[in-house]
């Protein structure tokens, strides 16, 4: 058997620089840049040898599309297949694609020689492209995966789904789309099965395709290798060895069997999403929507348009709620990312195309225990929601925008923000904050009074990141926040404050007064707010102290040879964790929020013991739980 040029075989050998890492060293600073426009999902990005699966969008500095792959742009709604380290790419492509994440989009800002205006560019131009131009490549990574072999076997072309050739797949016809079924999609297929000399084993090829969900054993795990190769549609032979036939309904009997060809059809597959990864809230889609997964599915900050039906998920399946009967047939608007809707609710239509028919199940605590409750659904009940997403209307495009509209739009999602703050949905409040420093990256003050505007809200949003934070348990991330801040002006007083509350919060007191002790330096109308934080910090130190002390008290006065227990006395709860501060609050500057001294979040858990001992004074102190904290 010979392999071809594509297969995935590693060699291990020294080799000289390859062409591709040749002309990375040709990459000057500041002629790739990127702004991610969505954020991605899990944390590992494409690598060499993978196949990405991508929508490329090129443009003008001032907007005007040149090429594109999706139908709206004029493209062929049909996205690019490439094979890092394999197939040609330009150099802004390749040095950009593996910073990504599956489901992100970003743009990137290349000047001509990191697309075609690079010299000696592997990549044909295409006619009357721009390549002496700077220009932007909105990306949106679909997936990833490495790429899969393919060898000729007697004379057929085949696609290595093992490493060990133990499953191999044989395509006949091929299917539609991109999309392969994985875990734990819903799979119909017609499948028979023949021995290796052509003797039937089983065939269900007639009545209703055999059904199965994908990851629970009930096909052999090397068909279930194969068919998670195959699109919708298509037709193949998948050869599995021995080795990879295991028991299961479909194929009870595996012994005496060398190798087994499947000839499998893949009627339909349903996807099915877990989406919280233990089982509890899971979205079925039962009719497919119109365009491609997930490019064509809302963003966040878009105004969606729903009918649904709410259901208890009992024995009589009670419907308590029906759009179409209990709001005189009209659909339910909302906007997503503003916290109106259950969580479980939005994270699933999030993940639904235009048309799309699905099926949710979800936990209490995704539906009704953090969302008002209806009067017919009882406490703590889990909800089956059919939902149909009619369509959405995407978030508000700044392109073209002047610089006063676009500060008036930054402040209507900072004002959301803020709003989702106060009800305690800091993961949504940080999002909506976290949209609008993406959207700074696009925006360039044409003089000095709009530079002086655009820093102070850029610094106000970072602020308020670093607030959301704080609340989240994250304050590692909230300094990070405040940093963003202290690295362009040393001497902010309100970020100062900030991290030196989150130094505070993880035990890091040093740091915390010299925040504190720095803010007085630089803006003596902060002193009292500084004062009152020494206070708390001095206050926090000595009860740390004291409970250390208690903590080991007896530990080092036996003898030498014996050992003593620490302590174990029922220490008082912290007065620092109960105590509720009398308010002496001020008005922020933007007169939108107030500032407040450190004290303990009601609703922030704490934060376990983690001391750290201090060889000059043989203290031992930890960190307490998380400090009330604003947004500006």
């Amino acid at each position: 058997m010979a392999l071809d040029d594509d297969t995935d075989v590693s060699q291990k050998k020294n080799k000289a620089p390859s062409e591709d890492e040749k002309r990375r060293k040709k990459i000057v600073p500041g002629s790739l840049m990127k702004a991610v426009m969505r954020p991605g999902g899990g944390d590992s990005t494409p690598s060499e040898g993978d196949q990405v699966i991508y929508h490329c969008t090129v443009r003008t500095l001032d907007g005007v599309i040149v090429e594109s792959t999706r139908l709206e742009n004029g493209g062929k709604g049909i996205p690019r297949r490439l094979v890092l380290g394999k197939s040609k790419m330009i150099l802004g492509l390749l040095e950009g694609i593996p910073t990504m994440l599956k489901g992100e989009v970003s743009m990137f800002k290349m000047k001509s020689e990191m697309h075609y205006g690079e010299d000696d560019c592997p990549v044909a131009v295409p006619g009357g492209f721009p390549k002496d131009e700077e220009l932007h490549f909105e990306i949106e990574m679909i997936d990833f995966s490495k790429a899969k072999a393919r060898m000729h076997l007697f004379g057929m072309q085949n696609t290595v789904v093992a490493d060990d050739l133990g499953v191999l797949k044989k395509v006949i016809n091929e299917g539609q789309g991109w999309e392969s079924p994985r875990q734990p999609y819903e799979v119909k297929a017609w499948i028979s099965a023949k021995t290796g000399d052509g003797k039937l084993i089983f065939s269900h090829t007639e009545g209703e395709p055999y059904f199965f969900t994908f990851g629970r054993s009930e096909v052999p795990k090397g068909l279930e290798m194969g068919i998670g190769t195959m699109t919708r549609e298509e037709k193949a032979v998948i050869y599995v060895a021995s080795q990879y036939l295991t028991q299961s309904p479909l194929l009870p009997v595996v012994d005496g069997y060398e190798e087994i060809h499947f000839e499998v059809e893949l009627v339909h597959f349903i996807q099915v999403r877990d989406m919280l990864g233990d089982g509890r809230l899971i979205k079925r889609r039962l009719r497919d929507g119109k365009g491609e997964f997930p490019m064509d599915c809302p963003l966040h900050d878009s105004l969606l348009r729903v009918h649904y039906k709410g259901m208890l998920l009992n024995e009589e399946r009670r419907v308590f709620y029906d759009t179409r009967v209990d709001n005189d047939g009209q659909p339910l608007e909302f906007s997503s990312g503003e916290g109106r809707v259950p969580e479980g609710f939005e994270m699933c239509v999030r993940l639904m195309l235009p048309g799309e028919l699905a099926l949710v199940t979800c936990p209490p605590d995704y539906a009704y225990d953090k969302y008002p409750r209806p009067e017919n659904v009882p406490e703590g009940a889990h909800i089956q929601w059919e939902i149909e997403l009619l369509g959405f209307e995407m978030p508000k495009d700044w392109t073209g925008l002047t610089f006063e509209n676009i500060m008036d739009e930054a402040e209507k999602i900072r004002v959301s923000g803020n709003r989702l703050f106060k009800e305690g949905k800091f993961e949504l409040a940080k999002a909506k904050y976290e949209k609008v420093l993406r959207e700074f990256n696009h925006v360039n003050p044409q003089d000095d009074e709009e530079g002086k505007v655009f820093v102070n809200t850029r610094n106000l949003l970072h602020l308020n990141v670093a607030a959301c934070f704080l609340k989240m348990g994250e304050c590692r991330k909230s300094i990070e926040a405040c940093n963003k801040v202290l690295d362009a002006n040393p001497a902010h007083v309100k970020a100062l404050y900030r991290r030196g509350m989150a130094y505070m919060a993880v035990g890091d007191f040093e740091e915390a007064r010299s925040d504190f002790e720095m803010m007085m330096k630089v803006d003596k109308s902060s002193e009292p707010d500084a004062t009152a934080a020494l206070s708390k910090l001095k206050k926090t130190m000595q009860e740390l102290e004291s409970k250390a002390k208690k903590q080991f008290k007896g530990l080092f006065d036996k003898n030498p040879g014996e050992i003593a227990d620490a302590g174990t006395e029922n220490d008082d709860e912290d007065e620092a964790a109960g105590e509720n501060e009398k308010d002496d609050s001020k008005e922020d500057s933007d007169g939108d929020e107030t500032r407040e001294f450190p004290e303990p979040a009601a609703e922030a858990p704490r934060m376990g013991w983690f001391y750290r001992f201090w060889p000059t004074s043989g203290r031992l102190f930890s960190a307490l739980g998380l400090q009330r904290c604003t947004i500006l």
